[in-house]
């Protein structure tokens, strides 16, 4: 007990109580002697009992407060050792020093004393020494480890139960898909009833057969289109497989001339089922938009692709065309001037798409501009010809130009391209919500969703082919001058190789079209004329081509030697006329510091997938992407990346 108790109750008050005695029985002596000695008998009695008390008193404090000490210490040791929470000290080199008992049970071992930490809980590796939660795993069990670093300490507390709740949830969650059978009618026009019937017959069997067998409720909507309802876990299971329902289908309906694919949008992760089925209507627009054939998954903000493996089937009929080519003739009419932009470094197909919507401005009795942002080489022989046409070249302005004259009632038309971040001038964007896309290229995450008319078909050869499609329904008198149709030709042919790769009938119908518009063929020859000094250095990239899975070519170029973008692509061209090879990469420093890699196939493999995984994109045979680094790390990881679609689906078709 602290001192100043002990005095509280013992102190001098006693004191004056005897000496009070005292004096009252020297008092008593005064009066009568033996009174006197009486008090003085009776104040020695209770000053022994007072000094009696005070010596039992001590004794018997000392003898709790040791009892309690005991008791106190005996009950900390028992809350170390049977508190259902971990404790670990370590030191500064991270081995254990001490830990209670609670540790020991959780990693079934009796003492951990003198043992490396990051040993016993590898989860830690890889930890800041900061302050802070984090899940551990140990076994069976899921543990909450607080981390005290100023005290070299860690809190475990067992959240099993909350964490086997948690992911049940998660689980549990609904996810909202649509599926959709590719062109249902155009690929069944020839068919009999019979062999129709016969056919959606096999592809609802084999869709109700997949999802009983992956825990999918499915419910036919339309005759081409069908609504799926599953849980998280479902779902996940369903990636894990990489939806192979879209092979099977595929597989199941070959026997016919036209096999049928699917197209699945997926949406999850949302709490709503307004916002489910708004993100599976997204995926599906998506997976559209990509050509089909794929599923789209789309969690959150995460967006991931499964399938897309074969090319974009060509549409017979041109109803679609002339729907969007009115659409496009009011919206210039009901604006007051049209900027036209394609990608920055615009190619041959940017600029011959950008002249064919000129031409239908000018036909409206519009202003339209076209928006030109820095100079592609390989356009340099066909914009010599445009300067040489006063007409036609006084409508070409630069991106400052563009802002100036911009108003938001004018329209906005992007060709070749549907990302903002790659239009000659993303800011016009922002300046006009009159917007419309004609691109032929996959569709990517990167979407302007604000376009207010999107004319996007994957199957087409060029955005070439889709203007001059348009332009034959834009108007009856519509008549074009020798420089115009050929700018329009010249993009489909530099696209298609010279009508090689990607090229359908309605490829040679457009090229038809311009052909009798007075484009002159001679001069295309003319503006793709190859140097021999580019046809020597291409030859010396082509030299260090080496093979991989025996039908992939990949070229990289020596350190230090910067090429331009376009040799680079017209490498992986050279390369993928090659015998035997079915995809080509080339990988080379390009002027402005970046590592270009340039991608080609022939159809049998989706180097889109490949260059998306880069960062990239593009369309099933032609795609690229751009990375920071050397050549040698960017060699290396597009070989990661080969090896990872190779292991997870195969490389080829």
């Amino acid at each position: 007990m602290p001192k100043y108790l002990l005095n509280r109750w013992h102190g001098l008050h006693i004191y004056w109580s005897s000496i009070a005695i005292l004096l009252l029985s020297v008092a008593l002596f005064f009066y009568e002697w033996v009174l006197g000695v009486v008090g003085l008998a009776i104040g020695g009695v209770l000053a022994y009992y007072t000094l009696a008390a005070e010596r039992a008193f001590r004794k018997g404090l000392n003898q709790y407060v040791g009892t309690l000490s005991h008791r106190i210490k005996k009950a900390g040791n028992e809350v170390f050792n049977e508190l259902p929470i971990g404790i670990v000290l370590y030191d500064e080199e991270r081995n254990i020093e001490w830990h209670n008992g609670y540790v020991g049970k959780m990693t079934e071992r009796d003492s951990l004393i003198g043992e490396p930490l990051l040993d016993v809980f590898p989860g830690l590796k890889g930890k800041d020494d900061k302050d802070n939660k984090l899940d551990l795993t140990v076994g069976k069990h899921v543990f909450q480890v607080q981390v005290k670093a100023e005290h070299r300490l860690l809190y475990f507390q067992d959240v099993t139960a909350h964490a086997v709740l948690s992911k049940k949830y998660e689980e549990e969650k609904i996810a909202i898909g649509i599926v959709m059978l590719d062109n249902l009618d155009e690929a069944t026009q020839g068919m009999d009833d019979q062999s129709r019937s016969v056919m959606l017959a096999k592809v609802t069997g084999e869709l109700t057969g997949w999802a009983q067998k992956c825990g999918v409720y499915i419910r036919r909507t339309a005759s081409d289109r069908f609504l799926i309802f599953m849980n998280n876990k479902a779902l996940r299971q369903l990636e894990q497989t990489r939806f192979d329902i879209l092979d099977d289908v595929r597989d199941i309906t070959i026997e016919y001339k036209l096999p049928l694919t699917l197209s699945i949008g997926v949406g999850a992760g949302a709490d709503s089922l307004i916002e489910l089925g708004q993100l599976a209507q997204t995926s599906l627009d998506m997976a559209l938009g990509r050509g089909g054939d794929q599923a789209a998954v789309k969690v959150g903000q995460r967006l991931s692709f499964y399938g897309g493996r074969s090319n974009a089937v060509e549409k017979r009929t041109r109803v679609r065309a002339r729907v969007i080519s009115h659409a496009l003739r009011d919206l210039i009419r009901d604006s007051d001037k049209v900027v036209i932009m394609g990608h920055r470094i615009p190619d041959m197909d940017s600029i011959g798409a950008a002249v064919g919507v000129l031409k239908a401005v000018q036909v409206s009795q519009k202003e339209g501009y076209i928006v030109l942002e820095g100079m592609n080489p390989s356009i340099l022989k066909l914009m010599e010809a445009i300067k040489e046409d006063e007409r036609l070249h006084k409508w070409f302005i630069t991106p400052e130009q563009a802002m100036q004259i911009t108003t938001p009632r004018s329209l906005a038309v992007v060709v070749d391209t549907h990302k903002a971040s790659m239009v000659a001038e993303p800011r016009l964007l922002q300046q006009t919500h009159r917007i419309m896309i004609i691109d032929h290229h996959r569709r990517s995450e990167e979407f302007l969703s604000e376009a207010t008319l999107v004319y996007m078909e994957p199957y087409a050869s060029s955005t070439c082919e889709l203007v001059t499609e348009l332009l034959q329904y834009f108007n009856d008198r519509l008549s074009m001058d020798v420089l115009e149709a050929t700018s329009l030709l010249a993009g489909i042919v530099v696209d298609t190789k010279s009508f090689s790769l990607r090229t359908g009938a309605r490829t040679f119908e457009a090229a038809s079209f311009l052909r009798r518009s007075g484009a002159d063929s001679a001069l295309i020859q003319r503006m793709l004329k190859e140097d021999l000094e580019q046809y020597i250095r291409k030859a010396e990239i082509i030299k260090h081509a080496e093979m991989m899975y025996d039908h992939i070519a990949v070229a990289a170029t020596a350190p230090g030697r910067k090429y331009p973008q376009l040799l680079i692509a017209q490498v992986a061209d050279t390369l993928i006329n090659m015998t035997d090879i079915m995809a080509s990469f080339v990988v080379s420093e390009r002027t402005d510091g970046l590592i270009g890699i340039s991608a080609r196939s022939l159809g049998q493999i989706n180097v889109q997938v490949i260059m998306e995984r880069l960062g990239g994109g593009g369309h099933l045979t032609n795609a690229a992407t751009q990375l920071e680094g050397t050549v040698e790390e960017a060699v290396a990881k597009l070989k990661q990346v080969l090896r990872q679609v190779n292991e997870e689906e195969g490389l080829f078709e």
